[in-house]
């Protein structure tokens, strides 16, 4: 049997990956909460999942609250411009 090739890239090394944990999310994943993977800037800004969940719940309170403000009325641009005609 022929020994597989290494495909993996010049750019990451072996010794990177050692300290890798199979499965880390599964027990999260199994309970229907989703895994993102945030940018080094992200991250830094909101270190842990509960101040990411935090921002993202204002932030989805913040847009219910503003789409009740800016809400269109029942009558659309054009038959209100052409009532005032």
């Amino acid at each position: 049997m022929k020994k597989p090739k290494d495909d993996m890239r010049d750019e990451y090394k072996r010794a990177d990956f050692v300290s890798l944990e199979r499965g880390k999310f599964h027990k999260e994943a199994m309970k229907g909460t989703s895994v993102a993977l945030l940018d080094p800037v992200i991250a830094k800004a909101f270190p842990t999942s509960e101040a990411v969940n935090a921002a993202l719940r204002g932030l989805l309170t913040l847009t219910e609250e503003t789409a009740r403000i800016t809400g269109r009325t029942g009558r659309s641009t054009r038959t209100r411009a052409a009532a005032q005609s």
